[in-house]
């Protein structure tokens, strides 16, 4: 008898671990429809249609049975797919693969979706074939995308509906010239499809959850990639950027950060020398110029479990040769490995105009 019930409680004890992991999953797919914003006037002649597509998602549900969950209001994340014709013949068409979170507001009928990942174009920049297509030079870019949906889900049967609007941005960060980039603005329409229509209860934050500062960090960090001048076929070639900061978390989701950084770049180097040349009238470059840059980053750190958004706003306080503006940008996100080591992709911009995909590694006291 004793060993029927230490069975039992070893059964149930299992269906209740197994409850405990289930996993439950959504699936949605949206069609949509739209337009090629002008950010940039050098790509005025490839708008010329309404591109169209559709995203198909497949997503996680969350409930808050974890703390990174609850301060965020229990989230799903997830991947999607893209399929994207830019209605242009000098465009093609595009295909992205993205991870994604969606972020839910107002008793969960409105969702933001941020999504990141790689796309391939099927027609890109051609000196002989495809001259125009100064948007994307080369196959492979990276790319963001974000919806913001009105959204009901478990209408009939685990089926529902969603729509909204969303921006979709393609770019491969001057990894090779041109890179002019594209933003298409979308309208959506959907549906979405919930596996198990009957799921746990939401578990509400805590009042003062947020709370949790710390003592001021201090950290290095080493960045490192391939880029291109926008002299189109000037050549790829190495960087690489040496920094240190110090951060101040403020609370369970949010740090400040104070950095400076040493810049080494081998494709301002060639173009320095390009320019000094004299085909271009009224540049007085001498190719005596520095092409290293030293620059001073205030940010702002978004923790979001292991994940964490990165933005920043910098200034080149040595900055010998004028190249692209002596303030930048830099967005992204910041892989946490353990509470010292972390891994980081992210683009370094002048205002619109990006110089870099940034893949870096640090090491936080």
């Amino acid at each position: 008898m004793i060993k029927r019930i230490c069975l039992l409680l070893v059964l149930l004890g299992y269906v209740m671990q197994s409850q405990e992991d289930k996993k439950y999953y959504s699936f949605d797919i949206n069609n949509f429809y739209g337009t090629i914003l002008k950010h940039n006037p050098d790509i005025s002649h490839l708008i010329t249609g309404h591109p169209s597509g559709v995203i198909i998602s497949a997503n996680r549900k969350t409930f808050g049975t974890k703390e990174w969950q609850r301060l965020y209001n229990s989230p799903d994340y997830g991947v999607s797919f893209i399929y994207q014709n830019m209605d242009n013949e000098f465009l093609g068409e595009n295909y992205g693969l993205y991870a994604h979170y969606n972020f839910y507001f107002f008793k969960r009928i409105l969702m933001l979706r941020l999504g990141q990942g790689l796309a391939y174009t099927t027609n890109p920049y051609d000196q002989d074939e495809n001259f125009r297509n100064v948007a994307y030079g080369s196959h492979f870019m990276s790319s963001t995308f974000a919806m913001l949906n009105l959204k009901r889900e478990n209408l009939i049967g685990g089926l529902g509906i969603q729509t909204g609007i969303g921006v979709i941005h393609y770019s491969n960060a001057n990894f090779k010239a041109p890179n002019k980039s594209t933003n298409t603005f979308v309208f959506n329409v959907g549906l979405n499809y919930i596996l198990d229509t009957e799921y746990p209860e939401y578990v509400e934050k805590e009042k003062g959850a947020v709370k949790g500062a710390e003592s001021i960090g201090y950290g290095f960090i080493f960045r490192g990639g391939i880029n291109e001048s926008d002299v189109v076929g000037s050549g790829q070639y190495p960087f690489y950027t040496i920094g240190a900061f110090a951060d101040k978390r403020l609370n369970k989701k949010s740090s400040i950060q104070l950095g400076a950084e040493l810049f080494f770049s081998e494709a301002l180097e060639r173009f320095i020398d390009f320019r000094s040349t004299g085909n271009f009238r009224g540049d007085d470059t001498t190719g005596d110029e520095d092409s290293k840059r030293v620059g001073v980053f205030l940010g702002h750190e978004l923790r979001i479990n292991k994940i964490s958004i990165l933005t920043q706003l910098g200034y080149y306080i040595y900055y010998p040769y004028d190249f692209e503006g002596q303030v930048y940008n830099r967005f992204g996100a910041r892989y946490y490995f353990n509470k010292n080591i972390f891994g980081s992709i992210t683009v370094r911009s002048h205002a619109a105009k990006a110089e870099a995909v940034e893949f870096s590694i640090g090491y936080r006291l």
